[in-house]
C-alpha cells in the first residue's frame, strides 16, 4: 500500500515538471513553422495527453478488463470537460474561436452521438472498433486540412521575430527535445500515478468500472489537466481548449476503438444509462456554454468554469450513490 502511495507523489511531482517542458516544446515548434496553437492542442496535446487512457485501456482490454478500458475512457471525457477545462477557466479564462463553435464543437458532439449508438446493442464489436479508428484517421486529417487552410494563425498576437539561421536551428531542436522528453515524462508519470490508484482502490475493494471512471479516469487526465493550465497560463488559450477536444475525440475514437479491436467489449447496462448519458450531457453543456460566450462576446471564465466544476462534483456523487445503493 506505501509503495502505491509513494508512486503517486513521486508520479505527480514528475508530472507538473514534464507537462511545462511539454508546453514549451510545443509552442516553440508553433511559432517557428506558424501553426495554429489550436491544431497544435488538437492534435500534440489532445493526442499526446491521451496516450496513457491508450495504454491502460489497450492493457485492460488485453488481460479482460472491459468495463475499466469504456470506464476510463468514458470517465476521462467527463473529466476533460467538466474538471480540467473547468479548472483552467477559473484560472485562465480563455476566448473562443468562431471556428470552435461552427466546426470543431459540431464534431465533437457528433462523435459522442456515433459513440451511444454503437452500444445500443449492449456489445462493441471488432467491426465497430474498426470504424472509430478509421472515423479518428478521418476526422484528424481534415482537422490538419482545414485548420491550416484557413489559417487559425491569422487571429494569433504572437509573431516569431526573426533570428539567424543557426539560432532557427538550435531553436527547433530544442523544441523537439522538449516535446519528446515532456510526453515521455508525462506518459511514464501518470502510469505511475495510475498503477498506484488501481492498487489502493483494489485494496479498498472497489469494482473494475467504477476504479475506471474515477481513479485511472482522474489519474489518466492528469496530463490533460497539467498541461491544459500551463498552456492557459503561458496565454496558450486556442492550445488548452484543442487540448481538451482533441483529447476527447482521440479517446472516444482511437482508445475505444483500439479495445475493441482487440478483444469484443460487453457493455454493462448502466455505461449507456449513466456514463454515456453524462458525456452526452457534459458535451451539450460545453457546446451551450461556449456558443454563449461566443454571441455575447465574453471570455469563456469563471462562470462557465464553476458551471463545470459543479458538473463534476454532482457526477461523482452520482457514481458514489450508485456504488452505495
Amino acid at each position: 500500500m506505501w509503495l502505491a502511495v509513494i508512486a503517486i507523489l513521486i508520479g505527480l511531482a514528475i508530472l507538473v515538471w514534464s507537462a511545462d517542458v511539454f508546453i514549451d516544446g510545443a509552442t516553440t515548434l508553433a511559432k517557428k513553422f506558424s501553426v495554429p496553437s489550436f491544431l497544435i492542442g488538437v492534435l500534440i496535446l489532445g493526442i499526446g495527453t491521451s496516450a496513457p487512457e491508450m495504454v491502460v485501456s489497450v492493457l485492460a482490454a488485453i488481460e479482460g478488463s472491459p468495463e475499466l478500458a469504456l470506464g476510463n475512457a468514458y470517465g476521462s471525457n467527463i473529466i476533460n470537460i467538466a474538471l480540467v477545462l473547468g479548472a483552467t477557466v477559473l484560472i485562465s479564462p480563455i476566448i473562443i474561436r468562431k471556428a470552435i463553435v461552427k466546426r470543431d464543437l459540431p464534431i465533437l458532439v457528433g462523435i459522442t452521438v456515433i459513440a451511444a449508438w454503437q452500444l445500443r446493442d449492449g456489445a462493441l464489436s471488432a467491426v465497430d472498433g474498426i470504424v472509430l479508428v478509421v472515423l479518428l484517421i478521418a476526422v484528424l486529417g481534415m482537422q490538419i486540412f482545414l485548420s491550416l487552410r484557413e489559417g487559425y494563425h491569422e487571429h494569433e498576437d504572437d509573431v516569431v521575430t526573426e533570428i539567424d539561421e543557426e539560432k532557427a536551428e538550435q531553436s527547433v531542436a530544442r523544441g523537439l527535445g522538449s516535446l519528446f522528453i515532456g510526453i515521455l515524462m508525462l506518459v511514464i508519470s501518470s502510469r505511475a500515478i495510475v498503477w498506484g490508484a488501481v492498487e489502493l482502490a483494489t485494496f479498498w475493494g472497489l469494482s473494475e468500472l467504477i476504479i475506471g471512471l474515477t481513479i485511472v479516469a482522474v489519474g489518466t487526465s492528469l496530463p490533460e489537466l497539467v498541461s491544459s493550465l500551463s498552456a492557459a497560463r503561458k496565454g496558450e488559450h486556442d492550445m488548452a481548449l484543442g487540448n481538451i477536444i482533441g483529447s476527447n475525440i482521440f479517446n472516444t475514437l482511437g482508445v475505444v476503438g483500439l479495445a475493441a479491436l482487440i478483444a469484443p467489449i460487453t457493455v454493462n447496462p448502466v455505461i449507456l444509462s449513466r456514463d454515456v448519458l453524462t458525456m452526452g450531457a457534459i458535451t451539450l453543456l460545453l457546446v451551450a456554454l461556449c456558443v454563449y460566450v461566443y454571441m455575447t462576446k465574453r471570455k469563456f471564465g469563471r462562470l462557465s468554469g464553476t458551471t463545470l466544476v459543479l458538473f463534476f462534483v454532482g457526477y461523482t456523487g452520482w457514481l458514489i450513490q450508485t456504488v452505495n445503493m
